[in-house]
């Protein structure tokens, strides 16, 4: 009598890569927009020239959502910059090679803090005469924390008669923009 031992196999387990699915990007009306005011505007600048790029912009990162903020903001005629608030680097490796040709390195890395305020915004602008400071927080990217240096820095620019912002998607920014305008 031989026995046949059968075992049903774990296919769960070859599965590979990651278990949840990306939600697929969609382009609000409001990214639709700043795209055809970018394309506008070059059109204007460059009239004799019949192709001009396709301008693609995005709210899906945070640095995609930085450029939208700071496009649309100068589009509409207002001035804004990005804030670089990381320090630097200060590399003082050496790297030699010995006699029997292996390679050392000697020395270290070190960084340098940023002489800015702790917590700065990302963007500065000015609007309609007004100090605006904008802190992107992309809700695609699912970064919505502020740091306790960022509040604080909030506070001080609320108390100081500034607008302090918090962005989390293109469409929100858009609205508060247009809204602020008309007042």
């Amino acid at each position: 009598m031989s026995t046949r031992y059968t075992q049903s196999f774990d296919f769960e387990r070859l599965k590979q890569g990651k278990t949840k699915t990306k939600k697929r990007y969609s382009k609000s009306d409001s990214v639709k927009i700043l795209e055809q005011l970018a394309l506008d505007k070059l059109k204007l600048r460059y009239p004799n020239n019949p192709y001009l790029p396709k301008l693609v912009y995005s709210d899906a990162t945070s640095n995609a959502l930085t450029k939208c903020v700071i496009d649309y903001i100068e589009l509409k005629g207002h001035h804004a910059e990005r804030i670089n608030s990381t320090g630097r680097q200060i590399d003082n490796r050496k790297t030699s090679i010995d006699v029997l040709g292996n390679q050392r390195t000697i020395g270290s890395v070190k960084w340098i803090k940023s002489s800015g305020k702790v917590g700065t915004a990302d963007i500065s602008s000015t609007i309609k005469g007004r100090s605006v400071k904008i802190e992107i927080k992309c809700e695609a990217t699912g970064d919505n924390k502020q740091s306790k240096g960022q509040i604080d820095y909030q506070k001080q620019i609320e108390a100081a008669g500034g607008i302090y912002l918090i962005v989390r998607n293109f469409n929100q920014f858009y609205e508060w923009l247009n809204d602020f305008v008309k007042s």
